[in-house]
């Protein structure tokens, strides 16, 4: 990570002699000195704290099979093609202040979303390497243009952050890269067949980086002629990152394509934070905040929806939000300078381009942005009696986007998002309880798992209350903005539901801004209390003990057993509600109002900060890296279970994928007869994505379960994978010509669907298929056969 840090202790030229001369002014006496000062600068340097995580970053990935080729290349490209033009328009384009990491980490999003808009320009008309035009021209300009040169020396508005702030942000990022490789890299091999044992969001995010390295406009590669209605700017992003490295999209996907953002995210959450809160420490608390924040829960075992969620959880399984999140901090750094500091001209322009590239890679946070812009609107008109230009500026830019994306990108599609208050608390009744989606609570059981995840908010976001003692600070344009978002991404968990949570990616969305108001809010409150630094302490140590010390004490094991009552669920937060009200009456009697309120918001944020310590580490890691243990040891149980995986998905699945996407063209159409993931459940799960993901080819009819056409069709209570596909006759026309082929049925997808490949899964299939179909391929239990041409 390129975090920058001041250098202490270094001496200047014009010292050295005096010192040598200090130790009798040999040279043998000046060598020892000279090292000294040279280790203390090394060890002081804002580079180290870089170093160091890139060091460890390389370390991990060489461990989960990432080749030191594709680390080497994929560096290079990352630096030269995205990073460094990315910063030097950030150089001419950015006057606020920054550090250097925040200076590189805004290059890097920058570099980020042109690179897609070229991409996208170069894929449509046929050359895709066209996407390194970008960075090539814009070295030419800052090489030929003499105003522009200077930026290649470094920003005028470039500093340095101290030292401890670098390196506890590689700290973080160690955070997060170490669970990144605990809970996603240890299950998530590179071969095959532990590779078909992943989750199906990994082939789905590997067929749709397929399709846009050989398409576009993008389509549903699982379903031909369905169109993508999806976030897809990540995957034109690794499709570009595939075309100019030569990496894999499998490592791209599940190694290496997001490990760059994250820092980048960190440090831009951080400068954020800076702004705001105007403190170096509230700061680093904000950021920890958001990586670590989550729903404080009190149950023994896995606590479901409690577990999961927030950056480290969602950095790999879903690069949409990563990517979506990244492009969204400048936005809301750009809209703080522009709104506070009344900025104009090139800070527009970099508005502009940030929001068209949140608008492809992450819709969901425009209307929680327009949320906050409309917010500030109001609060303007009501206290000053006017409109606020920039304000309404934004918010028509964000409303354009906003339109453009839902009428045109998302082709009006709902997504499977319909308006269910409380279809999240539902759900986590059903959890808890061990049942299914079709058992609807009871009343009281709903309003009570509701009241929960109220007093839940509350202990999470109890930092922003702080604000009210300050009434300057809560009225402030920064602060409204990221009210706006966090009302919208709570309320939509409330109010909305999908089958797959997907409502919850607002609240995770909003989780950065949230945290940065609570930390701000708790910090005004502090001051405006005096707390002492040894209280607050110990009232931190005090939450994070009553955290730990519930669950143990009420032992609350999830999921309830059959015998067991609903109240059971509420037991420890009755405990919570008693010890904080016990608690609250003797500081208010000790210590006085002002100074008992801010020492009960520094115990609710301890709690808050360190339920994803309690929630995933402590319940999920040792699981998890038992796993990879055992792994990594060749131990009996792991063959065993690749061995059970090895009889449920076809062994030479990949084979034949690869073999298929060397020797066919990307507009090659191909029909197979997998359609349904080999989990061992009686009903068929349309979730298998494997066929377009390894061939990177176009599928007639593979898995239908994530395409907009199925999701319209799923009403609460159902389960999306397992509905049937609403085209009958193809369906029929293309699982004939494997389970009764003959010269008919091969003729009708041949001519009728322009289908050339078969992707036989033989162990469900007719050994007759080579009396119509020519054999080009085989491997374990797959085949591919090229139907013959028409005459």
């Amino acid at each position: 990570m390129d975090t920058i840090s001041p250098v202490h202790g270094s001496t200047s030229g014009s010292q050295a002699p005096e010192r040598i001369a200090d130790v009798g002014g040999s040279a043998d006496g000046g060598r020892p000195a000279s090292r000294r000062r040279g280790a203390a600068a090394f060890l002081t340097s804002r580079w180290l704290p870089a170093i160091a995580a890139s060091g460890l970053s390389v370390a991990v990935l060489l461990h989960y099979g990432v080749s030191l080729r594709d680390l080497v290349v994929f560096s290079a490209y990352v630096l030269l093609c995205v990073t460094v033009p990315g910063v030097l328009l950030i150089r001419a384009l950015y006057k606020g202040r920054r550090t250097w990491a925040e200076e590189i980490a805004l290059g890097l999003a920058l570099g980020y979303a042109i690179e897609v808009f070229t991409y996208i320009a170069a894929r449509a008309i046929g050359l895709p390497l066209l996407v390194l035009v970008w960075p090539a021209t814009t070295y030419a300009i800052f090489i030929a243009v003499p105003r522009l040169r200077r930026h290649w020396r470094g920003g005028r508005h470039t500093g340095t952050a101290p030292l401890w702030f670098s390196w506890a942000l590689v700290l973080l990022v160690a955070y997060l890269l170490g669970w990144g490789a605990a809970s996603y890299f240890a299950v998530t091999p590179l071969d095959w067949p532990g590779l078909a044992a992943a989750p199906p969001d990994v082939p789905f995010h590997l067929a749709l980086t397929g399709e846009l390295k050989h398409q576009m406009p993008p389509m549903v590669p699982m379903v031909a002629g369905e169109p993508l209605l999806y976030h897809w700017f990540v995957y034109a992003h690794f499709a570009a990152s595939s075309w100019i490295t030569g990496v894999e999209p499998l490592v791209l996907v599940n190694r290496i394509g997001v490990l760059p953002m994250l820092p980048a995210l960190v440090v831009l959450i951080g400068m954020t934070a800076r702004r705001v809160t105007r403190s170096w420490t509230a700061a680093l608390l904000a950021t920890a905040g958001t990586i670590m924040v989550a729903i404080p829960g009190f149950f023994v075992g896995q606590n479901g929806p409690f577990s999961w969620g927030g950056v480290p959880d969602l950095a790999w399984t879903s690069p949409t939000q990563t990517f979506g999140a990244l492009l969204f901090a400048p936005v809301v750094l750009l809209l703080i300078d522009l709104l506070e500091h009344r900025r104009t001209g090139s800070a527009w322009i970099l508005l502009a381009i940030f929001l068209l590239g949140v608008m492809g890679a992450k819709a969901t946070y425009l209307p929680m942005l327009g949320a906050g812009l409309v917010a500030i609107t109001l609060v303007e008109a009501v206290r000053h009696r006017r409109l606020h230009r920039p304000a309404l500026v934004a918010l028509g830019m964000t409303a354009a986007c906003l339109l453009y994306a839902q009428c045109v990108l998302f082709g009006g599609a709902r997504s499977a998002i319909v308006v269910a208050p409380l279809f999240f608390m539902r759900t986590c009744w059903q959890a808890w309880r061990g049942l299914g989606a079709a058992v609807e609570p009871p009343t009281g059981s709903l309003v009570g798992v509701t009241l929960v995840f109220l007093l839940s908010w509350l202990v999470m976001w109890s930092g922003i209350l702080g604000l009210l003692s300050r009434s300057r600070s809560l009225t402030r344009h920064s602060v409204i903005l990221m009210l706006g978002i966090g009302v919208i991404g709570l309320g939509t968990a409330l109010m909305l539901g999908h089958p797959g949570r997907s409502q919850l990616f607002f609240m995770y969305g909003a989780y950065p801004y949230l945290v940065i108001l609570s930390v701000y809010g708790l910090l005004v409150l502090v001051r405006r209390a005096r707390v002492p630094r040894r209280a607050a302490i110990c009232a931190a140590v005090a939450g994070i003990a009553v955290a730990y010390l519930i669950p143990f004490v009420c032992g609350v094991t999830i999921p309830l057993g059959q015998g067991e009552d609903d109240s059971v669920l509420y037991r420890p937060y009755l405990v919570l509600v008693a010890v904080s009200a016990l608690a609250g009456i003797f500081l208010l009697r000790t210590w006085g109002g002002y100074r008992a309120w801010a020492l009960m918001s520094v115990a609710s944020v301890a709690i808050a900060l360190q339920a994803d310590v309690q929630g995933h580490v402590l319940s999920v890691l040792p699981r998890v890296v038992g796993a990879g243990l055992h792994e990594a040891a060749g131990s009996t149980e792991f063959q065993e279970s690749q061995a059970v995986q090895s009889t449920l998905t076809a062994p030479g699945l990949m084979a034949a994928g690869r073999w298929l996407r060397s020797h066919s063209d990307p507009r090659d159409l191909i029909a197979t007869n997998a359609h349904c993931r080999p989990d061992g459940q009686v009903a068929c799960d349309e979730r298998h994505f494997w066929v377009a993901a390894l061939s990177e080819r176009r599928v007639l009819v593979e898995g239908w379960a994530f395409t907009g056409t199925n999701m319209s069709h799923w009403r609460p209570g159902a389960s999306p994978e397992y509905l049937p596909f609403w085209d009958r006759e193809r369906l029929r026309a293309n699982d004939l010509a494997f389970t009764s082929p003959s010269r008919e049925a091969m003729k009708r997808l041949r001519d009728r669907y322009g289908v050339r490949w078969l992707f036989v899964d033989e162990r469900d299939a007719s050994s007759r298929i080579g009396a119509f179909a020519t054999l080009r391929f085989r491997s374990p239990g797959c085949a591919i056969y090229e139907l013959p041409r028409a005459a």
